[in-house]
Formats: C-alpha cells, sequence, structure tokens
C-alpha cells in the first residue's frame, strides 16, 4: 500500500513538473497572440495587461493593408509544397535504393549521407551560393527549391523505415513479374505513407520557417518569402511591437494549423524505424 502511495505521489510530482514546463514554453506564444492584439500606445505599459483591454484589428488589418505580404504567403507556399513533394519522392526512392538494393559502396555512400548531417547549414551557404550564382538561377524560385530537395534527413529517416519492410514481399512482386518501378511504386510507397508523411510535415515545416537561405538568395521584395519578407517589415516600423506581432501570429498560423491537424505523426516521427 505504502509503495503504491509513493508511486502515486511521484505521478503527481512528475504531471506537476511537466505542467509547469509546459506552462512555461506555452507563455511565448500566448504574449505573440497578446500583443497582437493589443492597441500600439498600450504595448510599453509596465506592468503589462496579461488579457489585453479593448482588443484591436487594427494591427492586423495594417498587416493586410501592404499587399506584397500575400506574394510573400504564395511564395512561401510554393516554395514548401514543391520541395515537399519532391523531397518525399528523391528521398524515398534512395530510402529504398539504400535499404533493400545491395551494389558496391552502399554502406559507405549511407555513411557519407549521415556525416554530411553533422556539418552546419551555415558552412554549406557560401559554397552553395557561389554554385548558384554561376548557374544564374539567384532571385529565382529554383534557387530556392532545387538545394532542399535532396535532404540528408530525409534520405536518413526513409531509409531506416525501408529497412523494416519484409524483404519476401519485395521477391513476391518480382516473381509476379513486376519490375522496379513498380514494385517501388504499388508495393513500397503504401507501405510507406506513415514515414512519407512525416517526412512531408517535417520538411514543410522547416520550409515554411526557413529565414536564411530565402534572405540570401533572393535580392527583389517580389521574390521574398514570408519569414524573409517579414524582417523588411521589423527594419520598417522597429518600435511597432504590436504590428510585428501581428505579422508573427499571421505566419505562425498554418504551423499551428499542420501541428493540431497532424501532432499523431509527429509521435511517430520520433519512433518510426526504431521498432523493427
Amino acid at each position: 500500500m505504502k509503495a503504491k502511495t509513493k508511486t502515486n505521489i511521484k505521478k503527481a510530482i512528475s504531471l506537476l513538473i511537466l505542467a509547469i514546463l509546459a506552462s512555461l514554453a506555452f507563455i511565448p506564444l500566448y504574449w505573440m497572440v497578446a500583443t497582437a492584439f493589443t492597441r500600439p500606445s498600450l504595448t510599453m505599459k509596465f506592468p503589462p495587461d496579461v488579457i489585453p483591454k479593448n482588443p484591436t484589428l487594427q494591427n492586423f488589418k495594417d498587416l493586410f493593408e501592404r499587399s506584397i505580404i500575400f506574394r510573400w504567403t504564395l511564395n512561401s507556399f510554393i516554395v514548401a509544397g514543391t520541395v515537399t513533394i519532391a523531397q518525399i519522392f528523391v528521398c524515398a526512392m534512395a530510402g529504398y535504393s539504400l535499404a533493400k538494393k545491395r551494389f558496391p559502396g552502399s554502406k559507405a555512400l549511407f555513411s557519407i549521407y549521415i556525416a554530411s548531417m553533422m556539418i552546419p547549414t551555415q558552412v554549406t551557404l557560401v559554397p552553395l551560393y557561389i554554385l548558384i550564382s554561376k548557374m544564374g538561377m539567384v532571385d529565382t524560385y529554383q534557387a530556392l527549391i532545387l538545394p532542399a530537395i535532396a535532404a540528408p534527413f530525409g534520405v536518413f529517416l526513409m531509409r531506416q523505415f525501408m529497412v523494416s519492410v519484409p524483404t519476401e514481399i519485395i521477391e513476391a512482386a518480382r516473381i509476379d513479374g513486376a519490375g522496379e518501378f513498380r514494385t517501388f511504386i504499388e508495393i513500397i510507397v503504401p507501405i510507406s505513407k506513415p514515414a512519407m508523411a512525416v517526412l512531408g510535415i517535417f520538411t514543410f515545416m522547416g520550409q515554411w520557417n526557413s529565414f536564411l537561405w530565402p534572405l540570401i538568395v533572393t535580392n527583389t521584395t517580389q521574390m521574398r518569402t514570408l519569414q524573409a519578407g517579414l524582417s523588411l517589415l521589423q527594419e520598417q516600423v522597429p518600435m511597432q511591437y504590436s504590428y510585428l506581432m501581428a505579422s508573427a501570429t499571421y505566419s505562425a498560423i498554418p504551423m499551428i494549423i499542420v501541428f493540431l491537424a497532424f501532432q499523431k505523426y509527429f509521435l511517430k516521427g520520433i519512433t518510426v524505424g526504431a521498432i523493427k
């Protein structure tokens, strides 16, 4: 009885600690949204209002009056959507080859992929920009999309999942006369949908929130993505915190929707490929 009581106390303490940590993590998001609905004249008030008094939509109205914001949003959807679709299929094919095909250098190639995951992204920015510049792709959609199609993490994720796919299924398809491409499309892809969904969610979120590369590789205002474009607003209105928080809230809405709609896939993504 005493042991059970101690266990319950430990669980209660653990839940309390987790609740406190979750609340601390939620505070910045709440403060961003609350400030977005606060009148500009009250943003510097001390002590600040936890709940905005007389909330207003004027900050969002001022934001949407800049028509360029919709072009930035369209650019982000085009880049994030195209990269997500392309990366899913490229990484799925690469993962299938590394998991189920035996060819000279396959293990060494996979090791290179793993090693490349340890290289900071910032290290590759300069040589990648030089390459894009020499190809004449600066300030184009190609410059925003092509470098992100083949991602080492995506290849690793798909390879780890496909290792768990029974080889007997592939052999049975070959016996029935299916070629490599048909086997991949009709057998591997349906089985790999959970892993592909996880990769798609991670990729879309990463590309939507990408800031540094779009900022470097785009020169004109029209080609900016949403995150890179919002940095220009910060330079134009540096002290209007309610306006800046409204723009940040607007940019976060798609990610919040994706997380709420597909949060079960995030949990699945933690263990994908780990259970054999």
